[in-house]
């Protein structure tokens, strides 16, 4: 399955040496490790992005969708509650939201005595969508990953997200978005 790094291309090793050797000062360690999870994180973003487009949703919509199927019965939430749970802004929902509405994915309404409140709902249309989308990613993703065995999946998903809480203490920055979000 793995094949060699195209000869065009430096290893994160060949980087952390050539920086060794002309900044001999500075710490390079890093670079074994930040190097390979932003290609990874290239490599999955693009490959999430055609299974998107090959199921004809995007994802901003897709995870509008998600957000609302994994909420459970009756798949219904305030738009407040969508901006927390999506991590975007009141705007980005409005316009979620309004996209989706407009798709026949959602719909709006006013509950009774809170006129403040917009509550989302996922239409049928919406949950059928979601869920083979979910499931087209989901199986593409796992097959992405199937050059390593369970366990060491299940390893890398520990120290990831070990290395992920490290992260956001260090920076002050718990939020976590979808790779290129300036949100």
């Amino acid at each position: 399955m793995a094949s060699e790094i195209p000869p065009t291309q430096a290893s994160a090793q060949d980087i952390a040496d050539a920086w060794a050797r002309e900044l001999p000062d500075v710490p390079v360690s890093s670079i074994g490790v930040v190097t390979p999870l932003w290609q990874l994180a290239k490599l999955f973003g693009d490959d999430r992005r055609r299974v998107l487009t090959g199921a004809g949703v995007d994802p901003a919509t897709l995870d509008l969708l998600s957000v609302l199927r994994r909420a459970g019965a009756p798949y219904t939430l305030t738009t407040r509650e969508l901006s927390r749970r999506a991590l975007v802004t009141a705007g980005a929902i409005s316009q979620r939201v309004a996209r989706a509405e407009s798709d026949g994915l959602v719909t709006r309404t006013r509950p009774q005595g809170r006129p403040r409140t917009v509550d989302v709902t996922l239409t049928p249309a919406g949950h059928a969508l979601v869920e083979a989308t979910v499931g087209r990613v989901l199986t593409r993703e796992s097959d992405l990953l199937a050059a390593l065995p369970p366990a060491q999946q299940t390893h890398l998903a520990e120290l990831l997200t070990a290395l992920l809480r490290g992260v956001q203490q260090t920076v002050g920055d718990t939020r976590v978005t979808q790779v290129g979000d300036e949100s």
